[in-house]
């Protein structure tokens, strides 16, 4: 799994009586996730919630068991006085990269086990639910210090596995040759045009990017630090399906002069020709959605692009992908709304009339220029639930924004995704930026 996981931002110490207040709207969050994963398989029959279809995606039944796993292994077993495991064999079954708690099954097999059952993951649900629910209740105010981030840790954690399962339940479909539809309604294309591309300009300076306090973060945001941005625009809305087509009609898959080496490589190697998910009948460009097949919208924004399709494209537009810190920064002020997966559309939408910078969030996560690294002054903490980040610091490339799959209380201007240049399963796609020219040197 690539999208990010990792440890919150230290706390201050709280209060008894904050500690108090903060058992319900604890556990009602805690619901509140739990149930919105399950909301997300109906429809699903438990042939469908076994399959893998390839090595980066995972059966829809291990989603359900993996997140469960989380507060199991790392919650209840540590903190809740003579909790067992339900059965000792899911704690190897359901470990996803944690080398400190303990073996895991291979990744690449998890469609090979045909038990536990589905029913039986749900049941393994219940009845952690049911412990986590005791424990939230009566678990003594130091040890709700202590337990309080590491749950609101795994509420975050099972958002992430939200967006995953349908991102890889898509997959799972596409692959059937009856093309199932997941969700009726879903990918339906959606009412009006795409205003012509504007572009909005920053002034170069010194800025601060990362989180700063206030509610949960990924320790991968921080520390908050300065950083300095020459001048630069970026464009005000996504690139359109429709405006990729012109890059495929210049044959822009069959010119090396805008692929990196390894794009390109990528390019021969896999024999890509359109993005993901898009396939040509009788001359008509037609996509797979969650709701079915169906022509593709030039109006939408163009989706499941690797990060190498999204940089070639923008250098054949004459741009580039904007840095990480150029998008937090465009998008710092910006209100968290957008065609997000509670919007259960499943799939991009049309850019919504106004000015200013639109579709910051939700539709596709946006390519960045920046290598996923550490930003200065970054440690990895300590214990199992620390290793996620750091250890994926390598050959990946940071996206923001979040996607139609992602809930919107789980996004923010400084979260940072993350995924190898190659991957297009997920629900990527392109914002263009530009150089704005440099004063003159004296």
């Amino acid at each position: 799994m690539a999208t990010t996981e990792a440890i919150p931002a230290l706390r201050i110490q709280q209060s008894s009586v904050q500690m108090e207040s903060a058992r319900g709207p604890l556990a009602a969050s805690y619901s509140e996730a739990r149930a919105f994963t399950e909301q997300l398989t109906k429809g699903l029959v438990p042939e469908d919630m076994v399959v893998q279809s390839m090595p980066d995606v995972s059966p829809t039944k291990w989603h359900l068991a993996h997140t469960t796993w989380f507060f199991e292994r790392f919650v209840l077993m540590e903190h809740l006085p003579g909790y067992a495991p339900l059965h000792e064999v899911y704690l190897y079954l359901f470990n996803s990269y944690y080398q400190q708690a303990g073996e895991r099954h291979c990744r690449d097999q998890r469609g090979y086990i045909s038990r536990p059952t589905v029913a039986d993951v749900m049941a393994y649900r219940q009845h952690v639910d049911a412990a986590m629910a005791r424990l939230i209740a009566e678990v003594d105010a130091p040890r709700f210090q202590v337990v309080e981030p590491l749950i609101t840790l795994g509420i975050n954690h099972e958002q992430q596995h939200q967006e995953l399962l349908v991102a890889d339940i898509k997959h799972v479909f596409s692959v059937n040759p009856l093309r199932p539809v997941y969700r009726e309604g879903a990918g339906r294309p959606s009412a009006g045009r795409a205003q012509p591309l504007g572009w909005l300009a920053f002034e170069s300076g010194v800025r601060e990017i990362g989180h700063h306090g206030g509610g949960f973060a990924y320790d991968n945001e921080g520390p908050r630090h300065r950083q300095f941005l020459e001048p630069f625009e970026i464009a005000d809305r996504l690139v359109t399906c429709g405006e990729y087509l012109e890059f495929m009609v210049d044959r822009g898959y069959s010119r090396p002069e805008f692929w990196l080496s390894l794009g390109w490589a990528t390019v021969q190697e896999n024999g890509w020709t359109e993005p993901f998910y898009w396939e040509q009948r009788d001359g008509v460009w037609m996509i797979f959605t969650l709701g079915g097949m169906r022509e593709v919208d030039p109006e939408e924004p163009v989706c499941h692009l690797s990060y190498f399709e999204a940089d070639a494209y923008a250098r054949w537009a004459g741009a580039r992908l904007p840095t990480e810190a150029e998008w937090e920064i465009a998008t710092a002020d910006l209100p968290v709304e957008g065609n997000l997966v509670d919007e259960l559309r499943f799939h991009p939408s049309v850019a919504r009339g106004g000015s200013g910078l639109r579709q910051a969030y939700g539709d596709v996560w946006e390519w960045t220029a920046s290598p996923y690294t550490p930003y200065p002054g970054f440690r990895t903490a300590a214990g199992a639930v620390g290793e996620y980040n750091g250890k994926f610091m390598c050959n990946q490339y940071v996206l923001r924004g979040g996607s139609c799959a992602t809930s919107r209380s789980h996004i923010r201007s400084t979260y940072r995704n993350f995924f190898p240049p190659e991957a297009t399963w997920q629900f990527t796609g392109v914002r263009l930026a530009r150089d704005l020219a440099l004063p003159e040197v004296r």
